[in-house]
């Protein structure tokens, strides 16, 4: 396959709707979270208060539809649908990678979704190792032409060396951030892409000025598989060694929603709307779901995606009540037993 950035965002569409790439012996191990039923909660259904305010924002129910795609036509249909759903059903959403917008104006328009969600949290996207490269007033730049309300710069180092032509030097991130943060004006959101974040790099970001983190933990896609199918030869051996690289997404919000952060957002492998109160109840403020929206999209179009998220707000609703969760802040607070390996993880490293 191609190197060209248009091509890689059309093999990742076409491999994250269609092909076999979540992680496959390692889960997010939300499994290891037991939500505390509350036979008496002394609650109603319909006057459960969902809301959370997020960079601003009031969403009507703590979900972003995370970043995926940009650059190409059926990117642009992707993010124009899903950007819609997002207004329609009061989310929050999230653009794929800007870097093709950068390297090339033309296809801007692709990341354009503010027609389709005029009133929508949306956040921009750009890689750690090109943002580092870039000036702040270019950031500034990436931010305003989308209209995007905070930017998150990704951080997939793992991803990168096994993508044909990635990555290699990961030097100068703190510095980046420490000026990023001082300097671009809206919030800045250290954000993972599948592998998470482990305390000692959150910690390393909240001294460097980062007050928000999207951890994009293991367990969901593994965007190591992604490029893995797209490599031959010792990148395509590299990738298949570390398929299941990374830190299980609840694991990383469990241990980095107690560092002081303004924000965590959990993503990677949010399935359900029980997968987003059990991240909650782990300390996330939001959680972010991306493959599963893309294909709901591919298999129903809109209406399918509509479908998937009905689901999700169900199960959520019924989480809540069942464990006398008012709001989402109680639902932070709500009882919860955490066993089996998550509770090592938490253990051995949330000292």
């Amino acid at each position: 396959m191609s190197g060209d950035i248009g091509q890689r965002k059309k093999d990742h569409l076409d491999l994250c709707a269609t092909g076999d790439v979540g992680f496959r012996d390692r889960t997010t191990l939300f499994e290891n979270v037991r939500l505390v039923h509350d036979a008496l909660p002394e609650l109603s259904l319909d006057a459960l208060d969902t809301r959370v305010t997020l960079f601003g924002k009031t969403l009507r129910w703590p979900l972003v539809i995370a970043a995926m795609t940009g650059g190409t036509d059926e990117a642009a249909e992707v993010n124009r649908t899903l950007a819609s759903v997002a207004e329609a059903r009061g989310y929050g959403f999230g653009l794929g990678s800007q870097r093709a917008m950068h390297r090339a104006r033309s296809v801007q328009w692709t990341y354009a979704v503010r027609e389709h969600a005029p009133t929508t949290l949306v956040l921009g996207n750009v890689g750690l190792v090109q943002a580092r490269e870039m000036s702040t007033a270019q950031l500034r730049a990436l931010v305003d032409d989308v209209g995007a309300d905070a930017l998150c710069v990704h951080l997939n180092p793992a991803m990168e060396l096994v993508q044909p032509g990635g990555d290699r030097d990961f030097r100068g991130g703190v510095e980046f951030f420490r000026r990023v943060t001082a300097e671009l004006g809206v919030p800045v959101i250290a954000k993972e892409t599948g592998n998470g974040i482990a305390p000692a790099a959150a910690q390393k970001l909240h001294r460097a000025g980062v007050r928000h983190l999207d951890v994009s933990g293991a367990g969901g896609t593994s965007w190591v598989g992604v490029e893995t199918l797209r490599a031959s030869g010792g990148a395509r051996r590299l990738g298949e060694a570390l398929w299941d690289w990374g830190i299980p997404t609840a694991a990383s919000v469990a241990l980095v929603s107690k560092l002081g952060f303004d924000t965590v957002i959990a993503t990677g492998g949010i399935f359900t709307g029980g997968d987003v109160a059990k991240a909650i109840a782990l300390g996330a403020q939001a959680a972010g779901i991306a493959r599963p929206a893309l294909k709901a999209f591919k298999e129903g179009g809109r209406d399918g995606v509509e479908r998937f998220f009905d689901e999700v707000e169900a199960e959520l609703r019924a989480a809540m009540l069942l464990t006398g969760s008012g709001d989402v802040a109680a639902l932070q607070r709500c009882p919860r037993v955490i066993v089996g390996e998550l509770e090592r993880w938490v253990a051995q490293l949330g000292r």
